[in-house]
């Protein structure tokens, strides 16, 4: 059975259809952690504990510990946090570079992470947003097949890779995990989902809004580099650890094409389809 995965307050927590939460460990009379990156370990758990949903006592609603800001991200304290660069057709032309031969990854800092309605703290005035499909490895390893990668996924969520364009272009080559790994700079959330909640998790709608301008809208379909050839790619460099995060790159629309960038008073709202929305301030 399919799950949705959060992070309340710290503890790890499934929702059923209507967004209620269910306290995990609660849920499971405590055989199953409440810490989020221990329950993510064992996908096969979650997705037995998701079958129990139905007629147990909800601890809330995810709306509800939205409003408190109470949720954080999902993958609070990954081992590894991948990013993939130039992975739409259309962003590395309004980037005016060359594609990639292969893929282009750098790493976010793992402290840049915070949950799906957190403050961004703007740090420069050329901050700029990037919504992406954000992987969530499950059962780790090391040379994985394409046509096996889907296996390894625990699930999909909601990324802004936000970029400060001036600390990451200010040497030669580029900095691209400083200037990716300010703090805040890593919204992810609201909530994880399982791959077998999507009809075809290759092609998935994902968007960004900047004060309600739709400024990128696009498909999964159109990845250069696709998540099984991602997964694939990256266990045959390093063994991939249970809860690593993979950033899969973003579509045309960043501000950085045509000089604008975020400001004080912004709102970002990001969304996928079959996961949510996210929406972060900034200030």
């Amino acid at each position: 059975m399919a799950f949705r995965f959060a992070n309340v307050s710290g503890r790890a927590t499934l929702l059923d259809p209507d967004d209620n939460c269910y306290d995990l460990a609660r849920l499971t009379d405590h055989r199953l952690s409440s810490d989020p990156m221990v329950a993510l370990a064992d996908p096969a758990a979650l997705h037995e504990a998701a079958r129990g949903l139905a007629g147990a006592v909800a601890d809330g609603t995810l709306a509800d510990a939205r409003a408190d800001r109470r949720v954080g991200p999902p993958v609070p304290r990954p081992v590894n946090c991948f990013a993939v660069g130039l992975n739409y057709l259309a962003h590395a032309a309004e980037s005016n570079v060359d594609l990639p031969a292969s893929p282009l990854v750098f790493t976010k800092f793992p402290t840049c992470l915070v949950g799906p309605d957190h403050d961004i703290e703007l740090n420069s005035t050329s901050a700029d947003w990037e919504v992406e499909l954000v992987v969530v490895i499950g059962s780790g390893g090391r040379d994985i097949a394409a046509d096996d990668a889907w296996d390894h996924v625990a699930g999909l969520t909601i990324g802004q890779d936000i970029s400060d364009r001036a600390l990451q272009f200010a040497a030669s080559p580029p900095h691209f995990d400083l200037g990716k790994s300010r703090d805040t700079y890593g919204p992810i959330g609201p909530v994880l989902v399982s791959v077998d909640a999507f009809d075809d998790p290759d092609d998935i709608r994902l968007w960004c809004e900047v004060d309600g301008d739709r400024r990128q809208d696009a498909r999964t379909s159109q990845l250069i580099f696709n998540v099984p050839y991602l997964v694939s790619y990256l266990s045959g460099i390093l063994s991939l650890q249970p809860g690593d995060i993979i950033f899969t790159g973003t579509p045309s629309g960043v501000g950085m094409a045509t000089g604008t960038f975020l400001k004080p008073g912004d709102v970002v709202t990001s969304g996928i389809e079959g996961i949510g929305t996210m929406v972060n301030a900034c200030r």
